[in-house]
Parts: C-alpha cells; sequence; structure tokens
C-alpha cells in the first residue's frame, strides 16, 4: 500500500477584532472546565480544538504539566477568567529522535525514526536506510528525509566518493523558524558527482505569534552501510496562556526544540537535524513573576568520525517565538530567545480564507487530517495521481503551488492551472508522480491585491507598496501569510496588517 498524508489548511488572513479600550484584558474564557488546580504531575490530553475554558489555574512548585497530541495536532491554548499561577513547570517541548548503532534504545525497529513535535509542532524527517552500496547515487531512500514543518530541515544527502577512496556521509540540517536553521555539514573534499546538502529551513512566521504555530522538524541523516541514518528532532509545541487576570509566572514555560538523533558504532548513518524551538504567547491583564520561558532550538545529533570515511556534521534548529502582552508588567527578567513585547492583542485570529487539498487519486481527504495516513492508496494505483484543490476567499485566476515531502529522498514541487469558479468557491487541480511509501502534501498560493489596498499596508512593508499576498499551507492545519512589495521585498504579515487586508478587500 502506499499512503500519503495530506494537510489541512487554515491561514492568517482574517478579519480579527481590535483590542478593546477597557482597562482589563478579557481572556473570553467560558469557564465550562473550571479551575485546574493538579497537585502532582500530569500528562493532559488535549480536547479536540485544543482549548481549555479554566476558571483559574494553579500549577503548584515540583509538579510538570505536559500535553499529548490530538488528532488535528492543535497548539495548547489555555484560557482562564481569573488568575494564572505557574510554580510548577509547564512543557511543550519537542522529541528528541532516537539514537542508532550503540547510542540507541536497543529496538532496531526505532532506527532512523524521527522525533515527533509536541502539540501545534512539526515531526522530524526519517533517516535514510541502510546499503552497502557506497556511494548509491541512484537509490534516493539512502538520502535522509527532511523535517515537516513550513521551517523543515533538508535531509542529510548519500554518500558520495571525495577522492575516489574516501566516502563521505552527511548529517540532517536544522530546522528554521525565527532565524534560519543551521545546514549541514559536508566536510572538506569535492564530490565525485552531484550532491546537495542537507539545507537548513526557513524563517517563517511573525513576532505577534498569530497565528499560533510551533516549530519544525530537523532533517533526517543519510543511511551508512551498516545502520541508518538518524532521525530528526521535533519541532517545539506552541502554547498560548491568556488570563482576564495575573499570570504570575516563577516556575518554568518550555517550549524547546528536540535534539536530531545521534549515534555509535562502525559503519554509521549521518546524524539527524535539530528541530527548531516551538511558540509560547502569554497574554493578560498583569504579567508578573521571572521564571524562565525558553524556546530554544533542538541541538544537531552527533555521531563519530571517519567510520568508514568522513561524516558531515547535522545542523542545529533554530530558537521559537515568545510574546508577552500585558497592561501592566512586573516581571523584570528576560526569556530565550528575546520576547516580543505589547499590549494585549487579539486571542485568536478568526474567519480566514481556507485553502485545502480535498482529494488525491480521487481519494477524498478528511475534514480533519491528522498528518498520519490520511489517504491511503492501492499499490497498483498509478502515476500520475491527480490532487484536486479548493479555496473560499481566494481570487480566481491565482495558482496553487503543491509539494510533495517524502519519506526518503528530494521534495517536489508542481503547479496547477488557474483557480477556477468564484472568490467564494474555486478549484484546481494538477498531476503529480508519487513515490511509493508515505508522504506529505502541503500547498500555497500567491494573489495580488489591488493598489489601494497595497497602499494601506505599507506601514507593515517597509514603507513600501505591497502587491500580493502569499498563504502558505502547513502540517497540521497552521499557516503563514507574507507581505510582497512591489519591488519583490517580502514581510511577515502581522495580525492587524491581515486586518486592514479583509477590511480594505470589502470595500
Amino acid at each position: 500500500m502506499r499512503t500519503f498524508k495530506t494537510t489541512a489548511i487554515a491561514v492568517a488572513l482574517s478579519a480579527c477584532f481590535a483590542p478593546g479600550i477597557a482597562s482589563a484584558f478579557n481572556s473570553a474564557s467560558t469557564g465550562a472546565d473550571g479551575p485546574f488546580s493538579p497537585t502532582a504531575s500530569v500528562t493532559v490530553t488535549l480536547p479536540p480544538g485544543g482549548i481549555f475554558n479554566y476558571t483559574t489555574v494553579n500549577i503548584p512548585a515540583g509538579v510538570t504539566v505536559s500535553y499529548v497530541r490530538n488528532s488535528a495536532n492543535t497548539p495548547v491554548v489555555i484560557l482562564a477568567s481569573g488568575d494564572v499561577i505557574l510554580a510548577g513547570t509547564v512543557t511543550v517541548a519537542g522529541n528528541t529522535a532516537p539514537g542508532i548503532g550503540a547510542a540507541g534504545t536497543g529496538s532496531v525497529a526505532d532506527d532512523g525514526k524521527p522525533g515527533l513535535g509536541a502539540p501545534g509542532g512539526f515531526d522530524g524527517g526519517q533517516g535514510g536506510t541502510v546499503d552497502t552500496i557506497v556511494p548509491d547515487t541512484a537509490n534516493n531512500a539512502v538520502r535522509g528525509g527532511a523535517g515537516l514543518g513550513p521551517g523543515s530541515g533538508g535531509g542529510g544527502d548519500f554518500p558520495c566518493l571525495t577522492n575516489g577512496t574516501t566516502t563521505t556521509l552527511f548529517g540532517g540540517a536544522g530546522a528554521g523558524y525565527s532565524t534560519g536553521g543551521a545546514s549541514s555539514n559536508g566536510g572538506s573534499g569535492t564530490c565525485l558527482g552531484p550532491l546537495v546538502t542537507g539545507i537548513g529551513g526557513a524563517t517563517y512566521g511573525s513576532s505577534t505569534i498569530l497565528p499560533l504555530i510551533g516549530g519544525s522538524g530537523g532533517g533526517g541523516g543519510s543511511g551508512g552501510v551498516s545502520f541508518p541514518g538518524a532521525g530528526g528532532g521535533g519541532g517545539g509545541g506552541a502554547i498560548l496562556i491568556a488570563s482576564s487576570g495575573t499570570i504570575n509566572l516563577t516556575g518554568s514555560i518550555v517550549a524547546s526544540g528536540g535534539a536530531g538523533g545521534s549515534g555509535a558504532g562502525a559503519n554509521l548513518g549521518g546524524a539527524g537535524g535539530g528541530g527548531s524551538g516551538g511558540a509560547v504567547r502569554l497574554v493578560a491583564t498583569t504579567i508578573t513573576g521571572n521564571g524562565p520561558i525558553s524556546a530554544g532550538g533542538g541541538p544537531a545529533g552527533t555521531v563519530p568520525c571517519c567510520q568508514f570515511g568522513f561524516v558531515g556534521a547535522a545542523g542545529d534548529g533554530a530558537p521559537g517565538r515568545i510574546r508577552l502582552e500585558a497592561e501592566t508588567f512586573n516581571r523584570t527578567a528576560g526569556t530565550s530567545p528575546a520576547a516580543s513585547i505589547a499590549l494585549p492583542g487579539p486571542v485568536f485570529v478568526a474567519g480566514a480564507p481556507t485553502l485545502t487539498i480535498a482529494s488525491v487519486a480521487g481519494v477524498s481527504a478528511p475534514a480533519n487530517p491528522t498528518g498520519n495516513a490520511d489517504i491511503t492508496l492501492a499499490a497498483t494505483t498509478p502515476n500520475p495521481v491527480t490532487v484536486v484543490f479548493t479555496t473560499s476567499g481566494v481570487p480566481v485566476g491565482n495558482i496553487v503551488q503543491l509539494t510533495v515531502v517524502p519519506a526518503f529522498g528530494p521534495k517536489t514541487v508542481t503547479v496547477t492551472p488557474a483557480l477556477t469558479g468564484s472568490t467564494a468557491s474555486a478549484s484546481a487541480s494538477v498531476a503529480v508522480t508519487l513515490p511509493v511509501g508515505s508522504s506529505v502534501l502541503q500547498a500555497q498560493t500567491t494573489f495580488t491585491i489591488v493598489a489601494a489596498l497595497g497602499d494601506l499596508l505599507r506601514n507593515f512593508a517597509g514603507n513600501e507598496r505591497v502587491e500580493r499576498i502569499t498563504l502558505s499551507a502547513t502540517y497540521g492545519g497552521k499557516s503563514k501569510a507574507t507581505l510582497i512589495t512591489v519591488s519583490g521585498k517580502e514581510y511577515e504579515a502581522p495580525a492587524e496588517a491581515m486586518r486592514i487586508a479583509a477590511l480594505g478587500a470589502g470595500r
């Protein structure tokens, strides 16, 4: 059987509500979940929407609260009508990929497996498979798989010969988020043949953390003679805590990226790249307490040098994003990375246009895809297959760009013909060749806006008129919006820019 992962789309372009003029922030919690006050460490399963409506939250010292992803991989959203006291630890850290060889857990089954992203974050890439033919430039399965997410780290390339006798392996690249991830180091020497090393993941998202989105996965390392490559680290998760009263943090909040897989022993594959840090956003009337808040990138995995050649270093994951919003700040400590600071803004981005992968080879995608075998096709399904997209709120005549990220080998990009229908409801389709095994499908579309609206948005784009807006779909139902100016410069789109865009578009 061939399984294909699809991506549900929720985009950042929307008519957000503006902050009110009242003196106290309102989290809009219904209080339906009552108080949350665990007395011992607990792992909480997220509800389908990922949102908790508490009255108060009190996590005492010595208590750690972690979360299990729901089927839609939503972020963690904690709304409280009263105060939030965090003396313990709240964690949405990404998971480290299992080790390989002598550094593994003893189970061959986990060799090459990626680290899983925390809620709202994205999984690392698969390590490349074992191959005794070195170099084997014809077998893409030896190449490490790319991580998932908008800042995914690239997989390590398959082995190559640097001088006719010495073999070089390549680790996976680090994932990006607030900055770009680190590319893997191919080492010295010139390969005898084409080579693409693992490329670090791209920067994405906005300092407002609207929409709320976590870290991306690091790339997997290339496979070796006796052991596969190690998997990439999982991305840190995304968490929003909003209180109508005070958030008092004397404990800690952790949203770090997972480390790439490491290894030990002879004839290893490459190490895995680190996952990027996730996102932490706190919104309250008052924020106090100097407990640490961290969303650092995961470190690259390591393997010993020169088992049967040179093993290039994998790349570290980039830091995530932290945002603190309050009317009164009594907190004086910094965060890692440094937080952006503001008055309370909108809690959610709502009313967004949509871009949806509707079907693959005639098989409809589920309404709430999980990113894990959402569509299964028979192995006899002939290539190419048709992928159908539907949109709402996107002008017709634009194209959709489809990226196929296989478990092994390089990703491919295909574009559709123009969307047809109406702005309210349009569709497009494209024929693509899908590899055997699991793949993740991601999509994006870019559309041009009228000059008058572009002028309204120039304050968010270096005082230059905005010409186009790109909506980028990502695994797990999240996305980003990018403003593109007339000279081609790109700026992340904050929520206020999208509010103006939505209002301007309706004139």
